[in-house]
């Protein structure tokens, strides 16, 4: 379940970024930058924040 909240999250982020960088400013992109450095740094380290956060709310895997 986490996974799937996680990847739900990321891409809604990428998908609200790109939207605010048209339709308000482009330096809205770097957020879209950081939220691919934070899936890459993830896929290496085996850690993510998202998943520590979700855990202490509660949400089961």
């Amino acid at each position: 379940m986490k996974n799937r909240i996680i990847r739900a999250i990321a891409g809604s982020f990428v998908l609200i970024s790109i939207l605010l960088s048209i339709y308000v400013n482009q330096n809205w992109l770097w957020f879209t930058a950081f939220v691919g450095v934070n899936l890459l740094q993830s896929s290496i380290t085996k850690w993510c924040l998202m998943e520590d956060i979700l855990a202490k709310l509660g949400v089961k895997d």
